[in-house]
């Protein structure tokens, strides 16, 4: 190859060999078009004249010529040693704006987050850099829409060991975190009656409708979902075949599942035939007692657990995985094939080597100790700030739910604490049947360092004092 031709960033400008006017001049209207349009914002580096006459099968003197042209013009402008670039006047008018972003409180008790702050990168960089020098090249062509063979592997040792799960890797599908699985499922069930607890997560219910599941509500109440009313759920049509539950620590509620209603859900799966979600989103994280084993490895051929990454490394990395019944599992690989054909592979291997290397519990070790800390922390604040608030649910996971003294309009709520940059979650609104007045609220602590949380629960108690009552008045403290 010429020397130069790879230098500096690609360009598309067409030219018309049968049209009357010379390449040169197409190609300086092409270029003029570009920073006027936008196209090329102002301060773009242009390709070399040598790769760009090289790209478009032309003689470097056209395109010295060109650009020689619009310099004079003032598009562009010359720095010696770094290049041709697109000069900030003739850019700046066209040039898109940045997209603005959504202002993120400073305070904000956000639950789905664990702390971002200590995802490992150190590790994570590590397996990452293994994994390109070590990966055969076959690795790098279509994934294998089951999961990577060694990620499916390393679950399987995984989940056999912290959770009790029957996990053979064939059993294993890796997805694009919980949400593509729930679509997943929802496309393999085909239009299934399915009960979701409620309350639980907005998000989740909406990719179960959108992709064909027809929902029914479930109550949840202190010793989780009643799963007693599951027989006769919805009158006196076609009988629920499956039930999504969060055992481990219900979401939102932070209730465990209490020991007579797994059995009795067990029960129901074996007698009607029906299936059972496990979303066992946040197991890893009690810090009262050991959490109890999953349901899956009590009746594995009834049970389809789930899993992610989400919680114990980052919701970025989209990773997850289903450990399927037998009879779903050629079905649901069928519905990935079409949604996607398979998960990134070399994030898929370094998640492996972190598995394997002990990075992964090594890191879980430590957020549990921070996460309580947090917790605790939350506790001790409230009782400071929000003496008459109580804290509900179990000593777990990466939220909790906050009892008021009373109901409070949810929105106006939001829309006062975001005015003191607090970011608070209303419980009414994981409802399927949203409780616009409601005394819950789910904080999230993970994401938030125990200063903040003190901060963020000072100004939340300023805010509740200042918010009206439904007579007007202002809340008693």
């Amino acid at each position: 190859m010429e020397k130069g031709t790879n230098s500096g960033p690609e360009l598309l400008v067409e030219l018309d060999r049968s049209a009357p006017g010379s390449l040169r001049s197409q190609l300086e209207d092409g270029l003029r078009e570009a920073v006027r349009t936008g196209r090329l914002a102002a301060h773009t580096r242009l390709p070399a004249t040598r790769a760009l006459a090289s790209d478009m099968g032309i003689s470097r003197r056209l395109v010295v010529d060109a650009y020689a042209q619009l310099l004079a013009e003032g598009y562009l402008v010359a720095r010696r040693g770094a290049g041709t670039f697109v000069a900030g006047a003739a850019g700046a008018a066209s040039a898109p704006a940045p997209e603005r972003s959504r202002r993120t409180p400073r305070f904000d008790f956000f639950p789905g987050n664990p702390d971002l702050s200590s995802f490992p990168r150190a590790a994570w960089l590590r397996a990452l850099r293994e994994t390109l020098r070590e990966a055969p090249d076959r690795a790098f062509g279509y994934p294998d829409p089951r999961g990577a063979g060694a990620l499916r592997r390393a679950l399987s040792e995984h989940l056999r060991r912290v959770r009790g799960v029957v996990a053979d890797p064939s059993s294993i599908v890796v997805c694009g975190g919980a949400a593509q699985g729930f679509a997943l499922l929802a496309r393999t069930l085909s239009d299934a009656r399915m009960a979701v607890e409620d309350p639980g997560l907005p998000l989740h219910r909406a990719i179960l409708a959108a992709n064909g599941a027809s929902l029914l509500a479930l109550p949840v109440d202190a010793e989780g979902a009643r799963v007693h009313e599951l027989v006769g759920l919805g009158g006196g049509g076609e009988p629920v075949g499956s039930v999504l539950v969060t055992p481990a620590h219900q979401s939102p509620t932070g209730v465990g599942l209490a020991p007579a209603r797994r059995a009795a859900l067990l029960a129901w799966a074996a007698e009607t035939g029906g299936l059972i979600v496990e979303d066992d989103y946040d197991a890893e994280y009690r810090y009262d007692r050991a959490p109890l084993g999953a349901m899956q490895g009590l009746a594995p051929d009834r049970v389809v657990y789930m899993g992610t990454v989400s919680k114990t490394l980052a919701p970025a990395l989209r990773l997850g995985w289903m450990v399927l019944p037998q009879r779903l599992l050629e079905p649901l690989i069928g519905q990935k094939i079409l949604l996607d054909h398979g998960c990134p592979t070399i994030e898929q291997l370094a998640l492996a080597r972190l598995f394997d290397s002990g990075a992964y519990d090594r890191h879980l070790r430590y957020a549990r100790r921070l996460y309580r800390a947090r917790r605790d922390g939350l506790v001790r604040s409230l009782a400071r700030h929000l003496p008459s608030a109580r804290v509900t649910g179990l000593a777990a996971g990466l939220h909790a739910i906050v009892r008021l003294e009373r109901p409070v309009d949810g929105m106006e709520l939001m829309r006062a604490a975001a005015r003191h940059s607090v970011g608070v979650y209303p419980l009414g609104y994981s409802y399927m049947e949203v409780k616009p007045m409601h005394d819950g609220l789910v904080l999230g602590y993970a994401n938030l360092s125990e200063p903040a949380i003190e901060e963020g629960i000072r100004r939340l108690a300023e805010v509740l004092s200042e918010l009206p009552t439904n007579d007007g008045g202002a809340i008693a403290r």
